[in-house]
């Protein structure tokens, strides 16, 4: 019998655990032309990052290869919630896509986050906010709130204020206080928690002797920071247990990554990086999690879930003997 691979984040059920973050699938659109994406293969789209005024981003380059990642400093480029809210939404909504969309809300003062969550509460075909209070890539918020857990709890707290949808904080690695970031989203309100967003990197250009990017600094994605992330999830959990669930992303491209994810305490887990090279991959490793579940002797996923929180019983000399 397969393992059972539904799971619930934020009060939405999903027939499996394997999300698209926001950021690398756009608005769904696009993707959506050349691959037949269901609610069985992937449990929910994040949008992409929307601000309450469009946005144009960073300068280019905002792009950069790095060994085993990807280094981008994108900026938050979006039409605004008025465009989203107003003409993608719908469009969405007419073409039949059965996934649950997931708003992903960023601004630069706190009543930036407040009205643009206000504006995708009123949107009929949202099924939860994330609150993106940890990208690298812009000067004002993002990064800004969440560092520092009073600033973390005062976004989170504004943002609950005004909508009755589910409310996902999306953390950052670049502090050393994520586990009280992660208590101060919870307790202003978190449904769950989204960790990790990009790690702050640099490439410099050994020619012109300059930093690559037009932002200089970027966002570091892709297998290279997996370590990192499976690291903080795990301390999260370690520290916030079941209060609420962990989507787990960073660097994810294969079925046993996803695993690690799962047993670090993450109920669901993010594709992002591995999208641009293979967009199959969240079917791919959906499949080969069951595997894992399966040989593992888990009849549900929910089961795996900070599995390597267990007490371990190290052997004896004796006993290997």
């Amino acid at each position: 019998m397969k393992p059972d691979l539904r799971t619930t984040i934020a009060g939405i059920e999903m027939a499996g655990p394997v999300v698209v973050p926001s950021g690398t699938f756009g608005f769904g659109e696009d993707f959506a032309r050349f691959s037949d994406f269901s609610h069985a293969d992937i449990g929910a789209i994040f949008l992409k990052g929307t601000t309450l005024k469009p946005q144009l981003g960073n300068l280019p380059p905002r792009v950069a290869e790095t060994p085993a990642g990807v280094l981008n400093s994108i900026g938050l480029q979006n039409p605004g919630v008025d465009v989203v809210v107003n003409e993608i939404l719908p469009r969405l909504a007419k073409s039949g896509l059965d996934t649950p969309l997931i708003a992903n809300v960023a601004g630069e003062t706190i009543d930036e986050y407040v009205e643009v969550a206000r504006r995708f509460s009123e949107a009929p075909n949202i099924a939860a906010i994330e609150v993106n209070i940890s990208c690298p890539n812009v000067r004002r918020g993002g990064l800004a709130f969440g560092a520092a857990p009073e600033a973390a709890f005062e976004v989170i707290k504004a943002t609950r204020s005004v909508t009755k949808l589910p409310i996902i904080a999306k953390l950052t690695p670049n502090t050393a206080r994520i586990v009280q970031v992660a208590r101060a989203c919870i307790d202003a309100g978190a449904d769950a928690l989204s960790l990790i967003n990009t790690l702050v990197g640099m490439v410099i250009d050994v020619r012109s002797r300059r930093p690559l990017l037009g932002n200089k600094t970027g966002g570091l994605s892709g297998p290279a920071i997996k370590p990192v992330a499976v690291a903080k999830v795990y301390e999260v959990f370690d520290a916030v247990g079941h209060r609420v669930p962990l989507i787990g992303m960073g660097g994810i491209s294969n079925a046993d990554d996803a695993y690690e994810f799962v047993l670090a305490g993450a109920s669901a887990v993010g594709i992002g990086t591995a999208l641009f090279s293979n967009h199959r991959a969240p079917r791919e490793v959906a499949a080969g999690l069951a595997v894992r579940l399966e040989e593992a002797g888990f009849r549900r996923l929910s089961d795996a879930v900070g599995a390597a929180h267990n007490e371990r019983r190290w052997q004896t000399t004796d006993e290997i003997a």
